[in-house]
């Protein structure tokens, strides 16, 4: 059988394009203009990335990234929104030990929960002024920056509760209310009595109810490598801001301090 390359007999016949050399070489300039123009945004992008100044231990772009992510998960954060809890007996039996910044000298003999108020005395609370409010316990997927995880036991007095008894977070120096959001200070900031570890806490995750000072775990004191006397465990982050061994505390509304935010991670690190 053969095959035709004729046109069918209604099928009409077009004329052949015949594009001049000239024209050729146009497109293909063209061409070769969008891919350089492609090709020069990314190292444009990168040189301006890396001449930019530095912010909080990163370059102040990849820095605005990070507050932009922030600034959506503010959006959606609610106290009513609690992690999964989970059976006592589901709780590892040894809880993992990460970090040892802000541990490396002994615990004071004296310690006391230094608290500084904005315009008003400090405070020195030891740790039976702590542990006389209200006892609180969580079993809870604690979950590290690094990528791991584990099933926990942590028991103390919600932050919350603490605030409220001790009067503080607050402008006026009253007990924080719900329906006077306006009075309170944006953030908590926690660091330890050497001073090598300290951290920054949006106030709405301090009140979280999930959020505690803890001086428990698996129903024994906390010990040294786990932040004894007093330590914070705040569900709604990752362990990065779970402070151990707290020896200050104070009130601010510019951002305090932060260990890790200083060395180029998320400072709100909010899960």
């Amino acid at each position: 059988m053969t095959i035709s390359n004729k046109p069918a007999p209604n099928e009409p016949q077009l004329p052949q394009e015949d594009v001049p050399e000239s024209a050729v070489r146009r497109r293909m300039l063209k061409a070769f203009g969008w891919f350089s123009v492609a090709a020069a945004v990314p190292f444009v992008s990168y040189n301006w990335i890396t001449r930019s100044p530095k912010a909080m231990g990163m370059l102040k772009p990849l820095r605005d990234v990070l507050n932009t992510n922030e600034t959506i998960a503010r959006t959606y954060f609610s106290d009513t929104h609690l992690v999964r809890t989970f059976a006592v007996d589901d709780a590892a039996k040894k809880a993992r030990v990460n970090g040892y910044d802000g541990l490396k000298s002994p615990i004071p003999e004296d310690w006391k929960l230094q608290i500084d108020v904005p315009g008003k005395q400090p405070l020195a609370l030891t740790i039976d002024d702590i542990k006389a409010l209200p006892k609180q316990e969580i079993v809870y997927e604690f979950k590290c920056i690094e990528g791991w995880s584990q099933i926990q036991h942590w028991g103390g007095v919600r932050l919350s509760d603490f605030l409220e008894k001790y009067k503080l977070g607050t402008r006026s120096g009253n007990a924080p209310s719900p329906d006077n959001t306006d009075d309170l200070f944006n953030y908590i900031g926690l660091e330890t009595p050497d001073k090598g570890y300290y951290v920054g806490i949006d106030i709405e995750s301090a009140l979280h109810p999930q959020t505690l000072l803890a001086y428990e775990l698996n129903g024994q004191p906390i010990n040294s490598q786990h932040g004894a006397p007093l330590r914070l465990i705040i569900p709604v982050k990752y362990g990065v801001k779970n402070l151990k061994r707290i020896g200050r505390m104070f009130f601010a509304d510019e951002r305090p301090r932060d260990f890790w935010a200083e060395r180029g991670y998320d400072y709100y690190v909010g899960l």
